[in-house]
């Protein structure tokens, strides 16, 4: 007679975390991170009401809506997903102007012909816009919070001064590893997306921060070669090709490219087929440091913060009228980021080693 193989109990599958394969500590520094989002940039009064949109879609967002609970542990939290949109409207329309409207979406929340930032604005909301959260799984979402750390000396004080350089600078160059694209003309008066909203009808926007943007003011002066190591493609995803591509641009248009790739050239035949040819736009100083060219995500919008220099090939750029372009001609603005060895205005050097030097 043989005994019976002693009885095992079955194994428990572990439980699933709650934020996937984010850490309980990313999200401690998710709730540190928005906590001095919320005093240092926002100016956040407790005084005032808190509404935090949210949905479940994805890690990224239910780790910062669990940052937002410990940061604002009285405001109202809604899930997108679990009522109509009326409600949603209602609540907004519940808002007292100063209060607090958050918003995080895995996607892009949509309640029909109702802009939401741009409504919210109107009321005297201060709004935070977190978008496409799904875009960037993984340990991207730590990089995405990393991303959110506010430290109002760097940001205001390098930024004030870039726009100042900017702003009387008569030119510049970008040397992007032996080409150099040239500036010959002074710029638009920069704008400056910091966290700092003393001077600004609105506070808040879309996050992260970290920008300061201008354009030439004669787009027609802007001329050379630059190499990009990333640029947006149709699903507004980060696009990075083995090897950088090189941007030939004569009087502010890219009349040819090198070492290209069927992505890119597929984008420029999109951009040529509607609006003929492509211009080079906006020059872009980004700041955020969580960010650079060896650590990326996935969303375009997001790395547009990158430490560094992007630009806009095609024709919109609406923040700045040109009399050659047309706005309603004007359909595509394609993000593309240069590999920056160095940026001079004028003749001063304020960009090196992966830092702004301002």
């Amino acid at each position: 007679m043989t005994s019976a193989a002693p009885a095992f109990p079955s194994p428990v599958p572990p439980a699933t975390a709650p934020y996937g394969e984010l850490a309980a500590t990313t999200v401690d520094t998710a709730a540190r991170n928005v906590r001095d989002l919320l005093a240092l940039a926002i100016e956040y009064a407790p005084s005032h009401g808190a509404l935090i949109v949210h949905d479940n879609r994805c890690d990224l967002n239910r780790a910062l809506t669990e940052a937002y609970r410990r940061a604002i542990p009285g405001a109202t939290f809604i899930d997108f997903d679990t009522v109509t949109p009326e409600h949603v409207l209602d609540a907004f329309a519940r808002m007292a102007p100063g209060d607090l409207v958050v918003l995080i979406q895995s996607t892009s929340f949509r309640l029909e012909a109702f802009r939401i930032r741009i409504e919210l604005f109107k009321r005297g909301l201060k709004v935070i816009e977190h978008v496409h959260l799904s875009r960037m799984p993984g340990e991207q979402g730590r990089h995405y919070i990393d991303a959110l750390a506010y430290d109002p000396a760097y940001y205001r004080g390098v930024g004030h001064a870039l726009k100042a350089r900017i702003d009387r600078a008569a030119g510049g160059v970008i040397d992007s590893g032996g080409e150099r694209l040239v500036f010959g003309s002074p710029f638009e008066p920069a704008k400056l997306n910091i966290g700092d909203y003393s001077a600004m009808n609105n506070v808040g926007g879309q996050f992260p921060l970290g920008e300061v943007f201008t354009e030439a003011l004669d787009l027609e002066a802007v001329h050379g070669r630059v190499r990009i190591f990333v640029f947006g493609d149709t699903q507004f995803l980060v696009n990075r090709p083995e090897h950088p591509i090189t941007l030939i641009v004569e009087r502010g248009r890219v009349t040819g490219v090198e070492h290209s790739t069927p992505a890119f050239d597929n984008m420029l035949a999109i951009v040529r087929a509607h609006e003929g040819e492509v211009w080079l736009r906006e020059l872009g100083f980004g700041m955020n440091r969580a960010f650079s060219r060896e650590l990326t995500v996935n969303d375009i919008g997001t790395y547009e913060r990158m430490c560094g220099i992007h630009l806009s090939l095609g024709a919109k750029h609406g923040v700045y009228p040109k009399p050659q372009i047309r706005r309603k001609d004007a359909r595509y603005h394609v993000d593309v980021f240069a590999v920056t060895e160095a940026v001079y205005l004028d003749d001063e050097l304020v960009y090196q080693d992966g830092a702004w030097r301002v």
